[in-house]
């Protein structure tokens, strides 16, 4: 078997891993060291090697991440897909295909139905009425949120029972969900996952069977795993021992969603004799950028410490500005974007990141007004959120009770005793209250912020983006000139649509596995990165502190990162010879050197 097409696009160590004989193998993959390079030379040097594609599985984290696998292999020149295949997929799609032939051990047919969030939380709606409970008491997704995690975590059912009053309850919920979806011949997401592992944990002989079919596992992001996922992995792996996990615990940032790093840091406890590789060169960022990032990374406690380096230029330095307030800091930015633009560069090259989506705000209308085509990514743009049309709806009918889209809207949105409050008194409040108590009454006469947490997964980030809305409507004295300029805004920025050459604007957590030339992270401030509910918890910092490290080694070139107000702990982390700070008052632009005085005293 000749490798030097496979090996030719690897580095030394990369060949190490993809060519690793039997046996478990954790491989730690820095930022940017080609760590999906590795994974997809690692399956084909398996094929290659003489193995059955049928005894081969690959499990990543997103279909978008198993069709770029399957496209590399497909594209390889060896011929060696004659045979077939393997599995490649996510944990669920792998999930749904053990469940296609062992459904009747978990009492479903093979034709069974796959009920997605919306399905089931109507199920649990129709529970909760059933049983005549209260939603103030048993909010709809904290109970549907309960139901997961217990899946999720494999949690035993029977000591939920053991508890107080509210989780017998939950446990009563959970367990006519369980049975109503049997009736049904369905399974939710978390099944997908739960039902296979409760198989082989209760039928030996079937475990057996597919440890014995996939002989070579391996698994993408493996830092991402929750608890079932760990396990099922684990018990599949148990026989041949033969696991391939790759992944980087310097990007677990996942953890609202259940995801254990620990797993990944337990490796070697879970697997005697397990090998550990390390890709430590970096092929994205200047070296820099990647000094900063990893001196910043180095606070953690619970790592696997890794010393990334890159062949790669020196780079400029990190550019670090003061602004006074969130305003200024767009304002700022788009100046610094308008003075690349000038040199040639392509606005797809160029991401503004922030911690939480209600940041948007500033940037979005900064970039309008600046005639710079943005898109956000993943998400929708500010005036496009539900609850800012709601409130925007309110305010608009107040100032012109003839307003027909805005009446139907609230309409739309609140029962009839709850309208006719807002239709009978918005217009005569509109002469006496300030626009932003305007906004409070609204808020309190229609229960708003009680209606976001009983009824949407994110209530607390559609707070903020509320939260926003108020601080910019308190800049404005005249409330005719608010809604023009709100009405503009939305008017300008349009629908989301999908821009090639448009700056992109995103979170944090959608920016991982991503990269730009240009880099600018805003709002570095302490309460919002790290982010004020993670802040009196040890972990919960630490991963903020990953947060950070993840949003700096997406840049490339050129690393902006601006704050305003109390300047982010993190900042104080990163080396000061890397630093070129500046600061921006209304005496104008001054260059100071970066330390933890400058800033705290002034």
């Amino acid at each position: 078997m000749s490798d030097k097409n496979l090996f030719k696009d690897l580095n030394e160590v990369q060949r190490k891993a993809v060519t690793h004989g039997n046996g478990p193998l954790l491989i730690a993959a820095g930022a940017g060291s080609g760590k999906t390079r590795t994974l997809t030379s690692r399956l084909i040097y398996l094929l290659k090697s003489g193995i059955k594609p049928e005894n081969i599985v690959a499990v990543t984290f997103t279909n978008k991440a198993a069709k770029e696998m399957k496209s590399r292999i497909m594209n390889n020149e060896s011929g060696i897909m004659n045979n077939g295949m393997p599995f490649i997929g996510t944990f669920h799609s792998l999930g749904v295909q053990i469940l296609k032939q062992e459904a009747k051990l978990v009492g479903r047919t093979r034709n069974f139905t796959i009920f997605d969030e919306d399905d089931s939380l109507s199920l649990v709606k129709k529970i909760l009425e059933e049983m005549n409970l209260s939603k103030d008491r048993f909010n709809p997704l904290a109970v549907m949120a309960k139901i997961s995690k217990i899946k999720n975590e494999l949690l035993d059912a029977g000591e939920l029972g053991s508890g107080d009053r509210y989780e017998q309850i939950i446990l009563a919920v959970f367990q006519k969900y369980g049975e109503l979806l049997k009736k049904s011949n369905a399974f939710d997401f978390d099944d997908l996952i739960e039902k296979v592992v409760k198989i082989f944990q209760t039928h030996p002989a079937m475990l057996e069977k597919y440890q014995n079919s996939w002989q070579q596992i391996l698994v993408d992001e493996y830092q991402d795993v929750n608890t079932s996922q760990y396990l099922l992995i684990k018990l599949l792996a148990q026989k041949h021992k033969n696991l391939f996990v790759i992944g980087d615990d310097a990007q677990s940032i996942y953890a609202f969603r259940g995801s254990d790093f620990r797993n990944f840091l337990n490796f070697e406890k879970d697997w005697q004799n397990a090998a550990i590789i390390k890709l430590e060169e970096n092929y994205r960022s200047t070296k820099n950028i990647i000094r900063a990032a990893s001196e910043l990374i180095k606070n953690n406690k619970f790592q696997k410490p890794k010393a990334l380096w890159t062949n790669n230029q020196e780079g400029s330095p990190i550019y670090l500005t003061a602004y006074q307030n969130n305003e200024e800091e767009a304002w700022g930015i788009a100046e610094k974007i308008s003075e690349i633009l000038k040199n040639g560069e392509s606005l797809k090259n160029i991401a503004i990141l922030y911690r939480t989506n209600a940041q948007s705000r500033a940037i979005e209308q900064t970039l309008i007004q600046s005639r710079i085509p943005y898109e956000i990514f993943g998400g929708l743009k500010f005036y496009a959120r539900k609850e800012i049309k709601d409130i925007i709806a309110g305010l608009r009918y107040a100032f012109n009770p003839n307003d027909a889209a805005s009446i139907e809207r609230l309409a739309k949105n609140f029962n009839r005793s709850k309208n006719a409050v807002l239709l009978e008194n918005l217009p005569r409040l509109s002469n006496e209250l300030s626009l932003v108590q305007l906004i409070n009454y609204f808020l309190e006469n229609t229960d708003y912020l009680e209606y976001l947490e009983k009824n949407f997964k994110n209530p607390e980030e559609r707070q903020e983006n509320i939260k926003e809305l108020i601080n910019f409507a308190a800049t404005f004295q005249d409330a005719h000139e608010f809604l023009e300029q709100v009405a503009l805004m939305s008017s300008l920025d349009g629908r989301p649509k999908l821009e090639e050459n448009a700056i992109k604007l995103m979170t944090i957590h959608l920016a991982k596995g991503l990269e730009f030339d240009h880099i600018f992270i805003v709002g570095a401030n302490d309460g919002l990165l790290p982010h004020e509910r993670s802040m009196l918890k040890a972990d919960e910092l630490e991963e903020e502190r990953r947060l950070m490290y993840v949003a700096m080694t997406r840049a490339k070139y050129n690393l902006h990162i601006s704050f305003y107000d109390l300047p982010s702990r993190f900042l104080g982390e990163l080396p000061p010879e890397l630093i070129e700070f500046k600061q921006i008052s209304s005496y104008g632009e001054e260059i100071k050197d970066w330390d933890d005085e400058t800033i705290y005293i002034e």
